[in-house]
Parts: C-alpha cells; sequence; structure tokens
C-alpha cells in the first residue's frame, strides 16, 4: 500500500472520529428540532451547541452570555451576567483517545512509518479549528487557544499510543528519545529500578481498584434508586426530545459521575455548587440542577459513609500485598526497611497524584452564580488518598511479610 493511499485512508478514518464525536450531541438535538420546533428556530442553533458541547468534552472553556429574556425566564442568579463553563464530559476525550488508540494500531499493522498518524492527526486538527471557528457566536465563544489544541493534543496522545511500537521501530529521532530513556534508566541501580517499576504499578492498580469499585458502587446506586430517577425525569416534563437530550447528557458525564463516587469513597466528597458538600459525614445542598441522576445521591448515612471509606484503604492494601513478592525477588539480596518504605511512599505518591488528576478533570465550572463550583476539590483530594493510600500499603506490604515469616516457621 503506497503512502498517498496511507495518508488519505488515516485522513478519512480521522474525519469520522470527529465527526462520531460530534453526532453524539448533534443527532438528538437535531431529532428534536424536527419534531419538537418549529421553522422559527435554525437548525445551525442546534449545530452550534453541538460544536460547543464536543469542544467542552475535550477541555475547551466555553465563555457564555445569556440572552436578557432566557436569563430571566429560567431565573439563574448571575444568569445576568457573562460565565464560563469549563466543567468537560469525559466521554468525549475518552472516546477521541480510543479511537486515537484504533487508528494508530491500524497505521502500525499497514507498515507506515510517520505517514499515517500524521495525515490523521493534521487532518483532525484542522477540521477541528474549522468547528472552533464555526461555533464561536456572542452568546457562546470557546477559548480559541484551547479548541485548536486541546481536542488534536487528545486524539494526538491516542494516535501515539496505539502507534508505540511503530515509533519504537521508526528508526529516526522518536527512537533515539527512546533510547535515551533507556540508557538513562539503565543507569539507575537495580534497587532504585526495581522501586520505582512497583511502585508505578501499585500505584495504578491501587487506583484502577478503587475506581471499579465506584463505577460497580455507581450502577448499584442507580438501580436502588430508580423510582426517584424517574420521578425526576417526570418533574422535568421535557417530553420525549427533552427527556433523551437530558439521558444522552448524563451518559457523556457518566465517567465524571464515577469520578465524583471516587472522590467521596476518598472522603472529601464533591460540591454541586459554592458552599454545597456531599460526602460521607454529611449532605449539604441548596439549589441543584434538577439531573435525574442525583436522585441516586448518597443521603447522610453515616454508616454507609464510613464503610466507603474502606474502599481505597482495601485497594492499596490489595495492591501492596500483591507487588510484595515481585518487589522482593527484583531486589535479591538487597532487600531492606528502606527500599521497602521508598516503594509504600512511592505507590501512595502515584495513586494519589492520578487520583487528584482525575479529580481535577471531572470538575469545573457548569453555569452562572453558585454552579461556578462543580465537582471535586482535586489538591484536597488528591492529598487525602496519598494518605489514605501510604497507611493503607504499608499495612499490606508488611502483612504479606509477617504472613511469609510464619509460613517459614
Amino acid at each position: 500500500m503506497n503512502r498517498t493511499l496511507i495518508a488519505l485512508l488515516a485522513a478519512l478514518e480521522a474525519f469520522i472520529a470527529l465527526a462520531i464525536g460530534v453526532g453524539i450531541s448533534l443527532v438528538p438535538l437535531s431529532l428534536m428540532w424536527a419534531v419538537q420546533f418549529d421553522s422559527g428556530v435554525s437548525w445551525d442553533v442546534f449545530y452550534r451547541a453541538s460544536a460547543d458541547i464536543w469542544l467542552v468534552g475535550h477541555g475547551v472553556d466555553l465563555k457564555m452570555t445569556l440572552d436578557p429574556v432566557l436569563a430571566a425566564a429560567v431565573n439563574l442568579p448571575g444568569g445576568d451576567k457573562p460565565f464560563l463553563i469549563s466543567i468537560a464530559p469525559l466521554s468525549f476525550s475518552l472516546l477521541t483517545i480510543l479511537l486515537g488508540v484504533r487508528l494508530g494500531r491500524k497505521s502500525f499493522e499497514s507498515g507506515a512509518r510517520f505517514v499515517g498518524p500524521l495525515s490523521a492527526v493534521a487532518t483532525f486538527g484542522f477540521f477541528t479549528i474549522l468547528i472552533a471557528l464555526s461555533a464561536v457566536h456572542v452568546n457562546a465563544t470557546p477559548v480559541m487557544w484551547m479548541a485548536v489544541s486541546f481536542p488534536t493534543a487528545i486524539f494526538a496522545l491516542g494516535v501515539f499510543i496505539g502507534a508505540r511500537g511503530e515509533v519504537g521501530h521508526s528508526g529516526g529521532r522518536a527512537e533515539r528519545v527512546q533510547q535515551k530513556v533507556v540508557g538513562w534508566a539503565t543507569g539507575l541501580s537495580s534497587q532504585v529500578k526495581a522501586v520505582l517499576s512497583a511502585s508505578l504499578r501499585g500505584g495504578l492498580i491501587t487506583a484502577a481498584l478503587v475506581i471499579g469499585a465506584s463505577a460497580v458502587a455507581l450502577s448499584i446506586l442507580i438501580i436502588a434508586n430508580f423510582a426517584s430517577i424517574l420521578g425526576i425525569y417526570e418533574g422535568v416534563q421535557g417530553g420525549g426530545g427533552g427527556s433523551l437530550i437530558l439521558t444522552a447528557a448524563q451518559l457523556m458525564f457518566m465517567p465524571n459521575f464515577v469520578l465524583w463516587v471516587v472522590s467521596w469513597f476518598i472522603g472529601t466528597g464533591f460540591a454541586l455548587g459554592t458552599g454545597s458538600s456531599v460526602s460521607p459525614v454529611g449532605t449539604d445542598l441548596g439549589l441543584v440542577p434538577a439531573l435525574p441522576i442525583l436522585g441516586a445521591m448518597p443521603t447522610n448515612d453515616l454508616a454507609f459513609g464510613f464503610l466507603g471509606l474502606l474502599v481505597p484503604l482495601l485497594a492499596a492494601f490489595l495492591a501492596a500485598w500483591f507487588i510484595r513478592p515481585a518487589l522482593l525477588r527484583a531486589l535479591g539480596t538487597e532487600v531492606s526497611f528502606r527500599w521497602i518504605s521508598l516503594t509504600v511512599l512511592g505507590i501512595a505518591l502515584v495513586a494519589g497524584i492520578l487520583i487528584g488528576v482525575l479529580a481535577w478533570a471531572s470538575g469545573g465550572a457548569a453555569g452562572p452564580g453558585r454552579l461556578a463550583e462543580v465537582g471535586p476539590n482535586a489538591l484536597r483530594t488528591g492529598g487525602i488518598a496519598a494518605l489514605e493510600f501510604l497507611i493503607a500499603a504499608a499495612l499490606g506490604m508488611y502483612a504479606r511479610s509477617g504472613v511469609s515469616t510464619a509460613k517459614q516457621k
């Protein structure tokens, strides 16, 4: 397959990936326009809304100004002044990364070097710029430098991950960079490499276990509170089209909701507006948006709340428990309290930083007034998580030591 054809196919797939992302919100909005609105509302309004949603979903901030009539109708405090939308529905970014990974792998399998990935990223970036420019409106304007860079960078990350094998065998600058990194790692002592490897694996396992448990907990809460969720749907009275849009919006925010449950398990909780708090020690809310998913929100059940705090502790304990044998094999005869303690600290730092970054990505400004603060406090969540992981990982590491000693006796 020649390079020109590879480049064209990669460009087409990048365009399809972008179209899928925009279409997720554009299709239901277009159906709503066709079914529930007369010709007095033009379709381009719904297109711009879809473009804005897609851009925000990739971390692009949106500057909003409500029409005075609309601001008075919705009666939102602060709605008459310009405000920022910065909370990203993370499903869009996740989808873009996955589609980028798929394209990167296909490029590697086709035998291409950089032609396919470069063509794909360039095409994605070009159409992203067009979407950003077409989305500009006096009432809703994306921050342009973020709009032209963030979505393309996220897609490029996915392509790079998918084509990492190709990058490693390219023989060019990428390979030289890789060789320098490997050379740096080779220059480290075996003990340091063992600690770094165990810390990274243990931290990733810990974070993955907490996120997985949070996803399961959210699913259980939705099923258990399904009647309350349906009641909110009925109260909204959005009709078939409105309910479809509301459901699609909640699905796009589902990764955010999972990460909010993570912060709840950590103990710091999350906010649904300035001055509000949802945490294991209690729920303090003012007026909140009528989102059906909020019907699954945990209540002031302290017993259940403190039981939930065991999730991050158990995750770090299990990660350290299973990491210890591999760590001891890698350390060989150099096993010591210092190296094991550094590994415990490394696991806590890796997992805590990852949880903190994800907490930061899951929150932001969702509207005017008190809605400028929605989601977890990233610094507090990451810091408390690291402390919990440190204690639990130390227990897991040394509990395994005690079991091994007892078996030897």
